[in-house]
């Protein structure tokens, strides 16, 4: 993962309502939880969506199955940066249980737009922004 910068961790539970019928954690769940991991990253470097100016907008996302996750336990994801365009880069993330770090329980992806939302179309992501989105993660 050398052209992937590692920019944000988040820890959530699983929760037994995110479970389905089989007794496994629902595959749509693994989206809400990236989902989450990314606007918890965006709040944190102060980069949310805001209406009346400019934001980020998911134009694409996937997700590969890779372990089953089951209730009780908490989720690590990890979020990761690679190539920008224009006006748009790549995010990754990774799910892992925070009792099974080298497991890898699944891995997503999806490119995000810059969009300027009072002219309703994307807008080139400016050289301060693009630090700021790939600021590498500092161990804490």
């Amino acid at each position: 993962m050398a052209d992937r910068t590692l920019v944000h961790v988040t820890r959530m539970p699983i929760r037994w309502g995110d479970m389905d019928m089989m007794g496994h954690v629902n595959n749509a769940k693994y989206f809400t939880y990236i989902e989450t991991a990314r606007i918890d990253w965006f709040t944190s470097i102060a980069c949310s969506p805001n209406p009346q100016g400019e934001g980020p907008v998911l134009i694409n996302a996937s997700c590969t199955f890779l372990r089953q996750l089951e209730y009780p336990g908490q989720i690590e994801i990890r979020t990761f940066v690679g190539a920008f365009g224009r006006t748009s880069f790549e995010t990754f993330h990774e799910i892992r249980r925070v009792d099974q770090p080298d497991v890898l329980a699944a891995e997503g992806a999806a490119k995000v737009v810059w969009v300027d939302f009072t002219a309703g179309k994307s807008t080139p992501i400016s050289p301060e922004l693009r630090a700021i989105l790939s600021r590498p993660l500092q161990a804490e």
